[in-house]
Formats: C-alpha cells, sequence, structure tokens
C-alpha cells in the first residue's frame, strides 16, 4: 500500500492535532539492522538522540514526506513510501510493534514501523536537504494540492514532451509530487487514457482531463480519510477505493463492463480497461 500526498496530509495534520506540545522523553529503535543498511533509518542510530528532551512544534507535508519539527534544531523527515504503521497510544495503553518509538512526558507515545519501503529519519535542521525525501518534495516539483498547481502550469510543466505519461506524473523526474503507481493507475483510468500515451499526443481537452483527474483524485482521498488500507494515527482506516488497480483484478470496468487487463509498463504493472482506455 503506498503513502502518497493524501495520506502523508493526513498524518501531518493529525501530529499537529494530537502531538503537538508533547515533550519526548526519550526514544527506542528496535529491529533496525536491515532499514539502516539500505538507507531508511539513520545508520548512526545515535542521531536519533538529539529527538531526546525536545517538544514537538509541528508537522507539514509535501508530496508523499512529513516534516516534524521539533525543539532544540531537532527534525524527523517521515516517508512511509510503501507503507507504515504509525500509531498514537494514550499512557497505560499497549504499545504495537515498531521500528522508533517516542515516549512523551505525560506518558502517551508515537510509534512507528515501517511495513516496505520509507524512511524515518532523524537530523538538525541543516541537514534537512540531505534526506533525498526531503528534498525531492519540498524543494523539488510541485504538489497538486498547492494553490500554484494550475492547469497553466501543469500544462506548461508538460510542454508537449515526447515522453510517456507515467514518468512525467511519477518518480525523480515528474512533474508533480505526491503521485506514485497506485494513484497514477487511478488517474489515467478517470481521465480515459491509456498509460503509454506521450504527453506530446495529447489533446488540449485530454490534457484538461488529466488535470482535472490529478485534483479530483487528491480531493477525494483527503475527503474520505485516505485510501482504505491506509490506517490512520489513531487506528482508523480510510475509505477511499480506488477506481483502478490492483483492486480491479478479475473484475470489470463499473463504466462499460470490459474485463480488466494488467500490462507490464514503466517497470511495473498498470491495470486498466482497454475500452475506456483505448486513446
Amino acid at each position: 500500500m503506498s503513502v502518497e500526498l493524501p495520506e502523508a496530509k493526513i498524518l501531518a495534520a493529525q501530529i499537529n492535532e494530537t502531538l503537538a506540545g508533547k515533550k519526548v522523553s526519550g526514544h527506542m529503535v528496535m529491529d533496525s539492522e536491515k532499514l539502516q543498511r539500505i538507507g531508511f533509518m539513520n545508520r548512526d542510530l545515535a542521531e536519533y538522540d538529539i529527538l531526546d528532551g525536545q517538544t514537538i512544534l509541528g508537522a507539514e507535508s509535501s508530496g508523499n514526506t512529513v516534516h516534524m519539527r521539533l525543539s532544540g534544531d531537532a527534525n524527523m523527515v517521515i516517508s512511509p513510501e510503501y507503507g507504515g504503521r504509525f500509531q498514537y497510544s494514550e499512557a497505560g495503553e499497549k504499545r504495537p510493534s515498531y521500528h522508533l518509538k517516542l515516549e512523551f512526558t505525560d506518558g502517551s507515545a508515537l510509534t512507528i514501523r515501517l511495513t516496505n519501503m520509507g524512511v524515518v529519519s532523524a537530523a538538525e535542521t541543516r541537514d534537512l536537504e540531505k534526506r533525498y525525501t526531503y528534498r525531492r518534495d519540498f524543494k523539488g516539483a510541485m504538489p497538486p494540492d498547492s494553490p500554484g498547481f494550475t492547469y497553466g502550469y501543469f500544462k506548461d510543466a508538460l510542454g508537449g514532451r515526447n515522453r510517456a505519461l507515467k514518468p512525467l506524473l511519477v518518480g525523480k523526474d515528474a512533474v508533480l509530487v505526491g503521485v506514485s503507481n497506485s494513484a497514477f493507475q487511478d488517474i489515467i483510468y478517470r481521465a480515459g487514457l491509456h498509460p503509454k500515451r506521450k504527453a506530446s499526443s495529447l489533446t488540449e481537452e485530454e490534457s484538461r482531463r488529466l488535470y482535472d483527474a490529478i485534483r479530483a483524485l487528491v480531493e477525494e482521498r483527503l475527503s474520505l480519510g485516505g485510501k482504505e488500507e491506509w490506517i490512520d494515527l489513531h487506528g482508523r482506516r480510510g475509505g477511499y477505493t480506488p477506481r483502478m488497480g490492483p483492486n480491479m483484478k478479475d473484475r470489470r470496468c463499473p463504466r462499460c463492463g470490459s474485463s480488466i487487463q494488467r500490462i507490464a509498463h514503466g517497470g511495473g504493472h498498470v491495470y486498466l480497461c482497454p475500452e475506456c482506455q483505448e486513446g
């Protein structure tokens, strides 16, 4: 389950509502060796010591990444790219399994466990831009929930390039941040476009449909508390079911009744309706 812009934004808002003002009494790291080796957690566990004794000031999100600010020039970069469980526990409640736990002076706690690829990193402010996901999402392309993400901006960013839509919407060279393969499948289905279409082949009307589909997907997922696989800080599951993706395997298109197909594309697999997305 990929955590994309809507889920990251929900998590940041919940940190602000629930954790802001809490003081970290201590932290603990468990079962982290593999994550350290591949760079998903700080390779030097002593770097998490900067969190101890600090107060959570707040959080913000951009793209798939949450930046949590603490006093004392301490920060956390949280990017649960392909899954993670973040849970707030009141004093006296049992703590779930975790990779990183922050205990607070009031007896409550935040536990974080990555379930696949992702990043949970501690950093001083001067080192934030050394963290790839922070640099990518906060200093790179524009997120589609930004006021500046207008149709004019999007059309200019596509620029009629002779490139397939997927690398333009997903990945390190994309024209926006916060969309991964999961949202991509949903977006192009809404827009009625084949995943192998190139930006240079889009008509004005198709470009507008694509832009509208991106904005609508983000707004709908936010309003429903994220995707149905997403579990928020308080253990609540999201209410959004993707219109297209692996959940449609062996099913028929709700629009036209055609059998859903799966094709290899862009280093992964994409589900699509061969009729609604023939163009």
